[in-house]
């Protein structure tokens, strides 16, 4: 690790691929839906020039791990994942054992391709899986069935992923806990090295939070699936390191604990999300233009203002926004390397927290949710919102 490795938060890089087949009636990420020929090589082209434009943020600091996301990345032929692969190498100083994680719909995967990806370096593989219920599957949009999961996981298994991840929810419509525990269940048989395992939610701008679906699980329900599908990962190896991920040892998302840790990450392509500190410790937080058009006809704006540093209220609550949902909290220590803010203007709201029994202190310098602060975590975040005590 080089000087700046060390003075610097660790650095990752997020590329995002706009498209998918159609559009899934709970999605509120920025997708679209791909028609008939979307301009693929186009947009290609556009990431490239996106990535030599941005290594200005990384101040000589090494890529650690690299997430393509969307839309549904395995749209793009695995030869247009190489070339932006190789493009990230060319422009970055990628580690050697960097964690390369792709998204993968099993309705978008054809047999034999999976392995085509590995070949271009994505050595860790996302299976947005959802439900194991074909019933399921149909009233969240999906294009695929349950046996294109199994199918796509064991094509995945033979391409020798370093880990596969299965994206899993519950709480979907008409689903009750037996139902739950089967889903669960199915997968586990799969064998999967990590599992996101997460509850359906009606996000704002999405056909379901319009319209939502009828027969949802109430609330008790759902803290029932919850509480026992918690135990049937824990009972099968695997360990909550994050509220809704988990993994077996040595497998979890190194490119999802970068951003709950409060880590950078480099922003590239359409509507993708980047933060970034500079050399005199700044932290800002930018985007690129939603629309794929948009992006690709402007990518390249050097001569663009930056966005303002965020002021020291907004750090402590992003930092706590993101921290808390690490079920092992976090130290007062890595609060300060990663803010820049001595730990004790935190310590009048953590002593709130601790009163309402939301979090609790394991050590001298150590604090961490408790499974009330869990399972209220929207509850517990807010008590660090700007607007409550000015810093």
């Amino acid at each position: 690790m080089n000087a700046i490795d060390a003075a610097l938060p660790p650095l990752s890089l997020y590329v995002h691929l706009p498209w998918c087949v159609a559009k899934c009636p709970y999605c509120d990420f920025n997708s679209h839906k791909a028609g008939d020929a979307p301009p693929r090589q186009r947009y290609v082209q556009a990431i490239k020039a996106d990535l030599a434009a941005e290594v200005r943020h990384a101040h000589g600091r090494r890529v650690q791990t690299i997430f393509v996301g969307g839309g549904t990345p395995s749209l793009f032929s695995p030869a247009e994942i190489a070339e932006i692969l190789d493009a990230a190498h060319g422009v970055f100083d990628v580690a050697d054992d960097a964690e390369i994680t792709m998204e993968a719909n099993p309705g978008t995967v054809e047999y034999g391709s999976l392995s085509a990806y590995r070949a271009a370096g994505v050595n860790r593989l996302s299976l947005g899986a959802q439900s194991f219920s074909a019933d399921s599957l149909r009233q969240l949009g999906r294009i695929h069935g349950p046996g294109e999961i199994i199918d796509a996981f064991a094509e995945a298994t033979a391409a020798a992923f370093d880990s596969i991840n299965i994206d899993l929810m519950y709480g979907l419509p008409g689903q009750t806990l037996a139902m739950a525990l089967t889903d669960l269940n199915k997968a586990l048989t799969l064998d999967p090295r990590h599992l996101s395992y997460y509850h359906l939610t009606l996000e704002p701008n999405t056909v379901f939070h319009r319209r939502p679906p009828q027969d949802l699980p109430d609330d008790d329900t759902a803290f029932e699936m919850q509480e026992a599908c918690h135990a049937v990962l824990e009972a099968a190896g695997y360990t909550r390191y994050e509220i809704s991920a988990f993994s077996k040892p040595g497998f979890a998302c190194r490119h999802n604990l970068n951003y709950w840790l409060f880590g950078d990450y480099i922003a590239v392509g359409a509507g993708a999300h980047g933060k970034i500190t500079d050399s005199q410790g700044a932290i800002r937080r930018y985007r690129k233009p939603a629309h794929p058009l948009a992006y690709m006809e402007g990518i390249v704006d050097t001569a663009a203002p930056r966005p303002p540093p965020l002021n020291r209220e907004d750090i402590v609550f992003e930092y706590m926004l993101n921290v808390l949902r690490l079920p092992q909290g976090f130290t007062t220590a890595a609060f300060e390397a990663r803010t820049g803010i001595g730990s004790a203007d935190l310590s009048d709201r953590l002593e709130t927290c601790r009163e309402k029994g939301l979090l609790q202190q394991t050590g001298d310098e150590s604090w961490q949710p408790t499974d009330l602060g869990l399972r209220f975590l929207n509850d517990l975040q807010e008590q660090f919102l700007p607007s409550r005590a000015p810093l």
